[in-house]
C-alpha cells in the first residue's frame, strides 16, 4: 500500500495572475502557503484476475470497472490513462475539509494522485515535474478554467512566492520568515466556511471572458504580492498584512460579479467591526472559505460574532506532497 499526503492551501495575494492568458503577456505572480490540511490518496495492488473488475476507485462513491475508459471521474480516469495504468490498481481517496471551497483541493487531488501513483510504479517525480504534469493534466487534458497556482502549492508546499512566465516556466521562491514573525502571521489568521459550496470553472471562465476589463484590478494585485513580500521579511509591524488583505479583497470583488454575494459581503463586515484588520475570500469566489487577519488579542470578539460559520483551526507552511507511508 502506498499513502500519499498532499496540502491543501490558502493564497494570500495574486490569484488571478496565475492563468497563461494573462502571464504570458504581463507576468504573473502569487504569495499562498500550504496548509495542514490534507488529502489522501492510498494506493494497493489487487489480483483482478479473482474479481469482476480491473480497476477500484473509492471516493464519495465507489467505482468498479474492467477498463480505464469506463470510470466516470474524470482527473481519475485521465490520470491512470496518462500513467499507463490499466488495471490490477485499488485507489481510496481521503480528504480533511470538503471540495470546491477555494483551498486548492482540486489540484490537490491531482498532484496527489499523480505522485501516489508513480511510486506505486516505483518511479521518483520531483516536485517541479509534478506541479508541470498536474498543470498539463488540469489545462490541456481536462480543459479546466484554471490557474497554475494550485498544483505548484500542492507539490512543493511550504510558504511561497510563485512567480510565472510561461506555462512551463514556473519560479517558487520560499519566503524567508524569521521564527517569531511565522508565529505572530500564523497566529493572527483565522479561517471561517461560508457554508457555500460552489465549482470555480464558471466564474473563472467569466473572468477571462473580461481580462481587458481588469487587466487594471489584476495588476494592482500582481503589484500587491511584492508589496506583501517586503513587509514580511521586513521589519514593519505586521498588522499591515491585515491591511493588505483587505485591498486585495477590494480588487478581487471587481474581477466578477459573482466573486461577492450580499451574504459574503455581511460576513466579511462583520469581521471587520468585530475586530479583524483584513481577509479575503479564497479560491475564485461565491463562496468556500474566508481568512481574516485579526490580531490575538481582537479574536474572541471575531469568533462572538461570527459564531454561525463553521471555523477550521489550521498553521500555515505545511510540507508538500508526500508519500507517507509505503
Amino acid at each position: 500500500m502506498i499513502i500519499c499526503q498532499t496540502p491543501l492551501r490558502i493564497s494570500f495575494f495574486g490569484g488571478g495572475t496565475d492563468f497563461p492568458e494573462f502571464f504570458e503577456h504581463h507576468g504573473g505572480a502569487v504569495l499562498a502557503a500550504a496548509i495542514d490540511k490534507f488529502i489522501y490518496h492510498s494506493v494497493t495492488r489487487f489480483p483482478s484476475a479473482l474479481f469482476d473488475y480491473s480497476i477500484r476507485l473509492a471516493y464519495r462513491k465507489v467505482e468498479c470497472v474492467k477498463n480505464v475508459s469506463d470510470i466516470e471521474h474524470g482527473p481519475f480516469r485521465e490520470i491512470l490513462r496518462s500513467l499507463e495504468i490499466e488495471r490490477d490498481v485499488e485507489i481510496n481517496l481521503a480528504a480533511d475539509l470538503p471540495a470546491f471551497s477555494g483551498l486548492g483541493s482540486s489540484s490537490s487531488f491531482t498532484v496527489g494522485l499523480i505522485h501516489a501513483l508513480m511510486a506505486f510504479r516505483g518511479q521518483f517525480i520531483s516536485k517541479s515535474e509534478l506541479a508541470y504534469r498536474a498543470i498539463n493534466i488540469e489545462r490541456n487534458i481536462l480543459k479546466d478554467a484554471v490557474g497554475c497556482q494550485d498544483p505548484v502549492m500542492a507539490a512543493f508546499g511550504g510558504l511561497n512566492i510563485v512567480r510565472f512566465s510561461r506555462e512551463d516556466d514556473i519560479m517558487v521562491t520560499r519566503i524567508p520568515l524569521r521564527p517569531e514573525r511565522s508565529q505572530e502571521l500564523d497566529e493572527s489568521l483565522l479561517l471561517f466556511f461560508t457554508g457555500i459550496r460552489r465549482r470555480a470553472g464558471d466564474l473563472e471562465r467569466n473572468k477571462l471572458n473580461r481580462l481587458s476589463e481588469i487587466e487594471k484590478n489584476l495588476t494592482t494585485m500582481l503589484k500587491l504580492v511584492d508589496r506583501a513580500h517586503d513587509l514580511l521579511t521586513g521589519n514593519e509591524p505586521l498588522s499591515e498584512f491585515g491591511r493588505l488583505l483587505h485591498l486585495t479583497w477590494m480588487e478581487k470583488r471587481c474581477l466578477d460579479p459573482g466573486v461577492s454575494n450580499p451574504q459574503i459581503d455581511r460576513m466579511y463586515e462583520t469581521g471587520m467591526r468585530a475586530g479583524a484588520l483584513g481577509g479575503k475570500l479564497l479560491g475564485a469566489g461565491g463562496g468556500g472559505f474566508m481568512a481574516f487577519f485579526v490580531p490575538p488579542e481582537r479574536q474572541a470578539a471575531v469568533r462572538a460574532q461570527l459564531r454561525e460559520y463553521f471555523e477550521v483551526p489550521f498553521h500555515i507552511g505545511a510540507p508538500g506532497s508526500s508519500i507517507i507511508h509505503s
